[in-house]
């Protein structure tokens, strides 16, 4: 958002909840990295999104040492990320979102053209970790749960992210049916915690990052007054579906010290690193080299990186049906883990989809 929409919507709050947006929407920049033999991007998520500061890490601590240089690219999320892959020129990386994965994959099953020839030439590199979805809600809201949220207006993302599919594929698993079209928006994380706070058109923002998600951490402990983060009750009959799907997940209280005083559930989905099935030899090459550098500066990820990538098993545990890795990265990646072999901590992936509505405008398939 803009200097000239944050006056736009000054007159709207006190002094004290002017801050606390301003703050909420402080940027972060990818880190300056050298010169080197090759320039390829990858396409993450929002600035402030945990997918975008793993790129950094990438560019920063792997690239380098493959002779790359390595752009990291703001989208909108997980689903723009795999058409980014599959037709922008120079972007050879991409984070995705497991489920959004397996939903161009259901649908290419079920015969749809695009989906097939979108998803089929796209390949793994490695799993990366789970992601943590906050909802988050007004601080005097009378929600509390997830399953709190039947009728509510929700915020799930820009369309083409990871957010707003599995804000509508979980209410759909939990309420069997479909978020109200007039209650589903597809605002990008600020705008909507803008509208959540001051005019309150919205009820609940999913923000799907995982933890400690920038925007989450870097707000000030003023925010208490102003938004609280739902639970997951893996208990509750409304969870016994998205369970098939989606994990359990802790949201520690040290990843968002100005907001939490204590540990709670909320629910994840896995991440995956993802190429292009690319046979040029040049291309070929690097991305061997990057496969080779991912392996031997894994502890410099852990040691240095983003929190999450001490979640990260460097690991290539086999993979859902219709799931390929890219075989280059993999054989450099398996040489260095010859012995070292440890299991995977990514969870089942998503089951086929039998129908959906909102989720195909999400993944970009619907006209």
């Amino acid at each position: 958002m803009n200097t000239l929409n944050i006056k736009l919507i000054r007159p709207l709050f006190s002094r004290m909840e002017t801050l606390f947006v301003v703050a909420l929407l402080a940027g972060f920049l990818a880190p300056t990295v050298a010169h080197a033999g090759a320039e390829y991007k990858i396409a993450t998520a929002s600035e402030k999104g945990t997918y975008f500061a793993i790129g950094n890490d990438l560019a920063k601590f792997v690239a380098p040492a493959a002779d790359l240089k390595l752009e990291v690219l703001a989208t909108a999320g997980s689903a723009a990320n795999v058409k980014l892959l599959r037709y922008e020129p120079g972007v050879k990386f991409a984070v995705v979102q497991a489920d959004v994965f397996q939903a161009f994959i259901d649908r290419s099953i079920t015969g749809n053209t695009e989906a097939n020839s979108i998803i089929r030439p796209l390949r793994v590199i490695m799993p990366l970790y789970n992601t943590e979805i906050h909802y988050i809600v007004r601080a005097d809201s009378e929600l509390n749960y997830l399953h709190d949220i039947k009728n509510a207006k929700i915020n799930g993302g820009l369309v083409g992210s990871g957010a707003a599919l599995i804000t509508h594929t979980l209410y759909r698993m939990m309420f069997n049916g479909p978020v109200p079209e007039a209650n589903a928006s597809y605002l990008s994380n600020e705008e909507a915690l803008v509208k959540l706070i001051s005019d309150k058109s919205i009820d609940v923002v999913v923000v799907a990052a995982g933890q400690p998600a920038p925007l989450i951490s870097n707000m000030k402990p003023e925010a208490q007054k102003f938004i609280k983060l739902l639970k997951f009750d893996p208990e509750h009959p409304s969870s016994k579906q998205p369970l098939t799907v989606y994990s359990p997940a802790t949201v520690r209280a040290e990843s968002y010290p100005n907001i939490l005083t204590q540990n709670f559930t909320t629910i994840s989905v896995g991440a995956f690193l993802v190429t292009y099935d690319f046979n040029l030899r040049d291309t070929v090459s690097h991305l061997g080299q990057f496969g080779r550098a991912l392996c031997e500066n894994f502890a410099t990820l852990q040691a240095e990186g983003h929190p999450k990538w001490r979640e990260v098993d460097l690991a290539l545990p086999p993979l859902a049906p219709g799931w390929l890795y890219y075989p280059p990265t993999t054989r450099e990646i398996r040489t260095c883990l010859k012995n070292k072999s440890k299991p995977s901590k990514v969870k089942a992936l998503l089951k086929p989809i039998k129908k959906c509505t909102a989720e195909e405008k999400i993944l970009g398939l619907c006209n």
